[in-house]
């Protein structure tokens, strides 16, 4: 452990940390899962919009700090957690491994890949701990999929279709503080850089390295000026296809992920089903017969708690920094074919 707010024989430790921002919608939430903590304390705010700031330091009973090379330079702040618009995270991050401190983030890690290739560098470099939120990896449900992909249950994989989906065009989410959603030079993109993010990054888990992507993504609503409406297929090294759409304009309907290989099928949110698969592994084929597992693997210890225990006692993280620079990758990849109207190849250079 490179810092921690333990300095006594026997005394409790305690990561201490400073908010950088509340920018993002999460960012109460994750204060919350902070305070919560007995291994963590909040001991301060930033924010480059002081207004926000003091509101967020008053709520949480903390000091407000306007400058942030103090935040950074404070021998007692052990790490950050990083809830800003997101055309600030590189800047925030290096600053923030700089001064040595561990770095937790909201997604997505930036905008660009050159900017998260920059970032991967700097926290190798540093030895600090860093995590991206990208909780879905943690639930009982997302790991039984990986494990029965991983289990050669249903073959080789195929297809991979997903959506997901809410109403924050439809009903006007996004406005005061958290207005630069609709931003795209502040957020990156719309629907599918904000909500898409977790999807991608599954996908992205599950089928390996992507070769090519097109995409169109689209303005329904007129809400916001950021796209609502949204499709990408992604074709895999492994030769799988993946398909997303994302939507801020879903009133209602599910929020499907299927994959499909040589053997059988996975599938999760069908309506009156949930979670089920078909596999002739399992049973021969020509009975048809869905399996809906009674047993799901334990969920993961939340981003927050990984990174906790991996500051306090090296415990390891099961989502890196490279997994945020993927992601970053595949968004970048998809709205560069939507702009230009193109198909893209991957690696970005």
């Amino acid at each position: 452990m490179r810092a921690s707010g333990a300095d006594k024989a026997g005394e409790a430790q305690m990561v201490r940390i400073a908010m950088l921002s509340f920018a993002h919608v999460h960012a109460d939430g994750y204060a919350r899962q902070v305070t919560e903590s007995p291994e963590a304390e909040i001991r301060c705010v930033w924010d480059h919009d002081a207004e926000r700031g003091r509101a967020a330091a008053e709520r949480w009973k903390v000091p407000f700090v306007a400058d942030l090379n103090a935040v950074l330079s404070d021998p007692e702040v052990d790490a950050v957690v990083l809830n800003s618009e997101t055309d600030r995270h590189t800047e925030l991050i290096l600053e923030s491994v700089r001064h040595g401190k561990h770095v937790f983030t909201e997604k997505a890690l930036t905008i660009t890949t050159k900017d998260a290739d920059e970032v991967v560098k700097a926290v190798k470099s540093a030895g600090i701990k860093f995590m991206i939120s990208l909780p879905s990896r943690t639930t009982p449900e997302v790991l039984f999929m990986k494990r029965v992909l991983d289990d050669g249950l249903i073959g080789d994989v195929t297809l991979m279709r997903a959506r997901i989906a809410h109403s924050a065009s439809l009903d006007s989410w996004f406005g005061g503080g958290s207005a630069w959603f609709g931003d795209a030079k502040a957020a990156g993109g719309g629907a599918l850089f904000d909500l898409g993010c977790h999807t991608v990054d599954v996908m992205r888990w599950f089928l390996g390295e992507p070769s090519a992507a097109v995409s169109r993504v689209s303005n329904f609503s007129g809400r916001y000026d950021i796209d609502d409406n949204c499709v990408m297929l992604v074709e895999f090294k492994n030769k799988a296809l993946g398909i997303l759409d994302v939507s801020w304009v879903h009133r209602s309907g599910p929020n499907m992920m299927e994959i499909y290989g040589t053997e059988g099928c996975v599938i999760r949110g069908a309506p009156g089903h949930g979670l089920m698969f078909t596999s002739r592994k399992v049973r021969p084929v020509d009975v048809p017969a869905w399996v809906q597992p009674t047993e799901l693997p334990k969920a993961l210890p939340s981003p927050m708690n990984q990174w906790l225990g991996a500051i306090l006692r090296d415990e390891p993280m099961t989502i890196t920094v490279e997994d945020g620079r993927n992601l970053t990758e595949m968004l970048e990849a998809c709205y560069l074919a939507a702009r230009e109207g193109r198909e893209v190849r991957f690696p970005l250079t």
